[in-house]
Parts: C-alpha cells; sequence; structure tokens
C-alpha cells in the first residue's frame, strides 16, 4: 500500500490523496461503504459501483460466524467472493466488544449526547441478568454467538488470522471499543489492553503477511478523554514489531457529539501525516466536514442503507421520511439535481408508494440514493479542497441542509 498527499487544506489538517492498494487506487478524502457480511444491503456489486463508490469494508466478527473466513479463504477472500473488483477492507471485531457486551440490549450507542445527561451513568456494573454476548478479558474476548449460542473466543492473533483469510487490502488490529460514558480509570484500562493487543496484532500480522499485500492499520482509543487519546496517538503511531510498524491508523472508539471534532484534531496533530487516518463508523454529513478539515482521509458507516432500508432518505435540504403523506403526490425527483439512478428514474411518489405497500424495491431505490449521495458529498468535499474552495462549500451546503429526522 503507498499513499501520496496530493493538495494541503490552507489552515487547516485536512488533505486529498491517493492511497494505492493491491486492487486499484482510491481517491482520497474517500467514504468506504459498509458490506457487513459481504454484501451492500439490499444493492448488488453494480449499483454499488454506479453509485460512485471506491472500496467496500466487511465485518470480521459476522463473516467469521457465517459463512466463516476459511470457506471466505476458499473463495478466493471478500472481493471475490461478493463479485467485488475494487479494493476491500475488514475491521477487527474490535467494535462488537462494545455493541455486543456493555451496549447489548441497550441502546446505547459509542455516540454520546451530552444533552441527555441519563446516558450519562456508566454502564459497567455486577449485574448477572443482565444480557451480554461479549465477555472481555486481558488475553482477548469471549463471544457467544447471536446465531446458535455457540461460545468463541478472539484474540488478537485470531482476529488477525480471520482478517488474512478473508482477504483485503485493509485490515485493522484488535482493539476495545469502549463505552462514551465509562469514568477515565476503565477508559485507562481498556485502553492498555488495547495497546497490548495492537502489538499482538502487528507480531501477528508480520508473520502472515509474506508477500507484502495487506496494509494493517492501528487503532486509537481514548473515549472523550484527551490526555488517553494523545497518549494512545503517540503510542500507536511510535509502534514497532519487528522493524515494522502500521500501514495507516483506525480512530475509534466513543465520542461526544458535541467534542468530536475536537478528539479528532488531538489524534491527527500526532499521528505522522504521510500515512492514512480513518474514522471508524462516522458518516453523517456534518461529521464529513469536520472529519475532513482535521484531517481524515476514509470513513465508514452503516446509515446510508440502513437509514434508506427504513424510509430515511438524504436530501440537500435535510434528511426526509419517504413515509410522510406529504410525499404521496409528490411527482418530482427524490433530491432535485441528484445525478443518482433512484433520482433520475423515479418520482417522489413512486418511493412512497413502495415503502407504504411495503415492497423490497423502495429499499433498494432509497438505499441506491443515500449512497450516491454520501459518497459523491465526500469527493465533491475532496475537489472543493482541490480547487481551493472548502469554506465556501461547506458553509453552502451546511445552510441548506438540516438534519430534521
Amino acid at each position: 500500500m503507498k499513499f501520496k498527499i496530493e493538495k494541503k487544506l490552507d489552515g487547516k489538517l485536512g488533505r486529498t490523496g491517493i492511497l494505492e492498494t493491491p486492487h486499484g487506487s482510491i481517491e482520497t478524502p474517500a467514504f468506504v461503504v459498509v458490506g457487513t457480511k459481504g454484501t451492500v444491503k439490499s444493492l448488488n456489486p453494480e449499483q454499488v459501483k454506479d453509485a460512485g463508490t471506491q472500496i467496500v469494508l466487511g465485518n470480521t466478527y459476522h463473516l467469521y460466524l457465517q459463512p466463516g473466513d476459511k470457506l471466505v479463504k476458499k473463495m478466493g477472500g471478500l472481493g471475490k467472493m461478493m463479485n467485488w473488483n475494487g479494493p476491500t477492507m475488514t475491521d477487527s471485531g474490535g467494535f462488537q466488544v462494545f455493541s455486543l457486551g456493555v451496549a447489548y440490549g441497550k441502546g446505547i450507542s459509542k455516540i454520546l449526547q451530552i444533552t441527555d445527561p441519563s446516558l450519562l451513568i456508566p454502564e459497567r456494573f455486577d449485574d448477572s441478568s443482565a444480557p451480554k454476548l461479549a465477555k472481555i478479558g486481558q488475553d482477548g474476548v469471549s463471544f457467544t454467538s447471536h446465531l446458535d449460542g455457540s461460545i468463541h473466543y478472539i484474540t488478537p492473533e485470531k482476529s488477525i488470522e480471520i482478517q488474512h483469510n478473508l482477504g483485503a487490502d485493509i485490515i485493522f488490529a484488535f482493539d476495545e471499543c469502549t463505552s462514551p460514558s465509562e469514568d477515565f480509570k476503565y477508559q485507562e484500562e481498556a485502553l492498555d489492553r488495547t495497546h497490548e493487543w495492537a502489538k499482538r496484532s502487528l507480531r501477528e500480522h508480520n508473520k502472515l503477511n509474506t508477500e507484502n499485500k495487506v496494509a494493517l492499520f492501528g487503532i486509537i482509543q481514548g473515549g472523550r478523554e484527551e490526555k488517553l487519546r494523545k497518549k494512545s496517538a503517540k503510542i500507536i503511531s511510535e509502534m514497532e514489531v519487528d522493524g515494522q510498524k502500521f500501514d495507516g491508523f483506525g480512530i475509534g472508539g466513543s465520542f461526544a457529539k458535541e467534542d468530536m471534532s475536537t478528539a479528532v484534531k488531538w489524534v491527527n496533530e500526532i499521528l505522522p501525516e504521510d500515512k492514512p487516518r480513518h474514522l471508524l463508523g462516522i458518516g453523517e454529513p456534518e461529521d464529513l466536514f469536520m472529519g475532513i478539515e482535521n484531517g481524515i482521509d476514509l470513513f465508514d458507516c452503516v446509515l446510508p442503507t440502513r437509514l434508506g432500508r427504513n424510509g430515511t432518505i438524504y436530501t440537500k435540504n435535510g434528511k426526509i421520511h419517504i413515509t410522510n403523506n406529504a410525499y404521496r403526490e409528490d411527482l418530482t425527483s427524490v433530491d432535485e439535481g441528484c445525478e443518482c439512478y433512484t433520482c433520475k428514474n423515479y418520482t417522489t411518489s413512486y418511493l412512497a408508494h413502495l415503502f407504504h405497500g411495503k415492497e423490497m424495491l423502495g429499499g433498494t431505490l432509497a438505499s441506491i440514493h443515500n449512497v450516491y449521495f454520501i459518497v459523491n458529498l465526500v469527493k465533491q468535499i475532496r475537489q472543493s479542497i482541490i480547487d481551493g474552495n472548502f469554506e465556501g462549500f461547506k458553509n453552502n451546503f451546511l445552510n441548506k441542509y438540516s438534519k430534521k429526522d
């Protein structure tokens, strides 16, 4: 993997670049479309590509359980299996430590809204009756399969082995994603564990990466704590095993919506400039602008297709809910001026009809538009940096866009 910076954003950490992988080059900043189980939900690979997608992400935990990483390897790897010819990446399973552990069954997000004081209560407590599918130990994490209840113990070495079997171009070190409301003491304990797992991940990767075709990103954690975020950025960026360092970096874990930009800036001011940075699991339009001006090169998020399947559609004037009665007789396209397949061929009224009638095509058409909208928004932001008009483009877009779910 090679990364070259093309142009820097004046007075900011943002930049444009080219990221070269064995399966093609990626123009950065770029949005990574999530194909959790080897499929972007409700879309075929041609539709994903036609939306402008450059790279797709698969989920290590889910693919390990079904169909199994060894079977994926027999099928030629993630890209070959899903008929995707471009670059791919896989996460480490670290997010499932959070989502299937402390957050399981509680509806807790990795993004904390400070305005809701009830979420400031720590969730880490001794309650044997509380359902959890992930239990953390110093050596790894014990997962209870949500499919059949079987027990699986994932260590850093196991995570790296699984990801090598999945065959992605870019993989991530195993980490612990913590809840945004954990106290400092636990965040510090989890951070030390993540750093130890990162070292073990890098060592195992060196053993398996004999052809030097796979890039490994280390993950920075530390929650909302400045001290811990900066400590993690320094340790992960300097970490070296057998003469090898991480090829890039993921910024993971939990944030408060109100201070996410500060946390990202803390990290990227420390990370080496010549390596790519990925903001894990973040993808709302306003967050894309924030991340890019603070030095993020890659994003991934499930929201474009998740919202699309449930009838929430991005437009330049904000999100709309297609099942609202106001759209039943709207004969315009869902987002005037949009060049996606959906907007060029169907009316808003027809999409509303599909959702009211519970037709599968509705979710597909809405997801096509949402993926196109987010992928191409990042491309437009990239072009605005090249053209020297980032601030103007950002202000113009955000003045029109209002997040009214």
